[in-house]
């Protein structure tokens, strides 16, 4: 990408940025390093996240929940992982209530750390077997700081990147961060490849720890670099304009509840999506069709691949077309091939559960992941901007993330015990479930014709789109 694609290019070489009414100078190195540095933070909530979708699928039931029926152990650990979500809300209110007072990169580093060290202890946590009641206790605590930190990290490296962005651009430079979501999925999914790869019984090794030990490396990687992060421009000028107190939470609620509803319904389908494909799926084709662990971690690669081509291109066609209109055509091909995307995985065809996560994951939710990156930071106002998006983000986060495991398990076990005898009881759970994916879709395509165009918005504006 030429110095000209990030804006005017002035007479020292620096990159004079558009903000409204404003203009800042930035050196491309500068907004290099900003696009790197949110990527790493990133890459390890979503080593994290996939990390942890792939162990409760896998081996966190026998391993902390040993219980007589396979399915309630699935249950119980997919619980755990509803937990870390329920916590995002209040993280995402701490932290965001944080960033919009003393900054986005402190915040940041507080967040990544927080992250960092919760994912590496779980690796060190002993099993119910060793330690009893106390193995489950210690994977929540765990699992809630995780949460905490995560509920406001992808909001944090969203705002940052939107107000580094240059004008014009922001669709696609804001949307690069998100690829660390791609790298992180990948890389957790690479690890657990490796040990599944000719191991029987992976929940009878200790080296299921490893790739939670390998956040300690993330962790320092990512904040040797966002130590060396500046602070984000627009930030730095409302510090300078203002010397107003930032809005409590409450004052958030009564002025900005409309469009804070509304990023909580544009989220829906993408975030409930993303646990529907990430988690969900993975653990059908491998518990529920008998698909060897491999292929589920397998799917989840090519998927991860296809969605690192996909994010950049959903935030350069938002800087073409507007948000809400890439935004919404992604939805929709989300519900569309919904049916078609969970019968494959019905079927117990390696090659075409690949194909249809790709789909599903790598290019309909993704896509409405990249295209929201600058979308939800220019809904709202100066002031409050990563305390707002944090909770739009957060609360859809419950509702749609993080009981979607839970409700697709429970769907399965329903459908199975209609069917004992059959050879896979749940394969038939693959309408129902898709038919929840529709819904989640119908949500969000629905929120998008009550939210104004966004492109470009002034981000020094004090109040929200809505």
């Amino acid at each position: 990408m030429t110095q000209a694609a990030f804006g005017a290019v002035g007479a020292d070489g620096r990159i004079i940025r558009g903000a409204g009414a404003t203009r800042m100078a930035l050196s491309v190195s500068e907004l290099r390093r900003a696009a790197w540095t949110c990527s790493l933070g990133s890459a390890l909530e979503y080593y994290d996240f996939a990390l942890y979708s792939l162990a409760s699928a896998l081996v966190f039931g026998p391993l902390f929940f040993p219980s007589v029926s396979p399915v309630t152990s699935l249950i119980a650990s997919f619980a755990t992982y509803f937990v870390g979500f329920a916590v995002r809300p209040v993280g995402g209110i701490i932290f965001g209530t944080l960033g919009d007072t003393i900054g986005r990169k402190k915040v940041l580093l507080i967040t990544v750390t927080l992250m960092g060290l919760a994912s590496t202890g779980i690796g060190l946590i002993p099993t119910y077997q060793t330690i009893g009641v106390w193995a489950p206790v210690l994977l929540v605590t765990a699992r809630v700081l995780q949460g905490l930190g995560a509920g406001a990290e992808q909001a944090g490296a969203a705002v940052m990147m939107t107000e580094y962005a240059p004008a014009g651009h922001r669709g696609f430079y804001a949307s690069l961060p998100f690829l660390g979501i791609q790298i992180g999925t990948i890389i957790a999914a690479i690890v657990y490849c490796g040990l599944l790869f000719g191991v029987t019984d992976i929940t009878h090794s200790w080296v299921w720890r490893v790739p939670f030990l390998v956040s300690a490396v993330i962790l320092v990687v990512a904040l040797y670099m966002r130590l060396k992060l500046k602070e984000s421009p627009t930030f730095e000028k409302i510090q300078r304009k203002t010397q107003e107190e930032h809005e409590a939470l409450a004052v958030v609620i009564r002025t900005s509840w409309r469009t804070i509803i509304a990023g909580i319904g544009v989220r829906m389908a993408e975030n409930g999506g993303s646990s529907i494909y990430q988690v969900l799926a993975i653990s059908y084709i491998v518990n529920t069709m008998g698909l060897p662990g491999l292929w589920g971690t397998s799917a989840l690669i090519t998927a991860a691949v296809v969605g690192g081509f996909t994010v950049p291109i959903a935030g350069l066609l938002s800087d073409r077309f507007g948000r809400i209109k890439v935004y919404r055509s992604f939805a929709i091909l989300q519900g569309v091939t919904a049916f078609p995307v969970w019968y494959a995985f019905s079927t117990g065809r390696p090659l075409l559960a690949v194909l249809a996560l790709s789909m599903g994951l790598g290019i309909t939710t993704w896509g409405m992941f990249g295209t929201q990156a600058a979308m939800l930071p220019e809904m709202f106002g100066a002031r409050h901007r990563y305390m707002a998006v944090s909770m739009s983000r957060e609360v859809s986060a419950v509702i749609a993330g993080g009981v979607t495991p839970l409700v697709g398990s429970f769907i399965i076990r329903w459908v199975a015990a209609f069917h004992p005898d059959a050879v896979h009881p749940g394969q038939m759970a693959w309408l129902p479930i898709a038919g929840y994916v529709v819904l989640l879709s119908m949500t969000t395509i629905a929120t998008t014709f009550f939210i104004p165009e966004c492109r470009n918005r002034d981000l020094l504006e004090q109040n929200d789109i809505l």
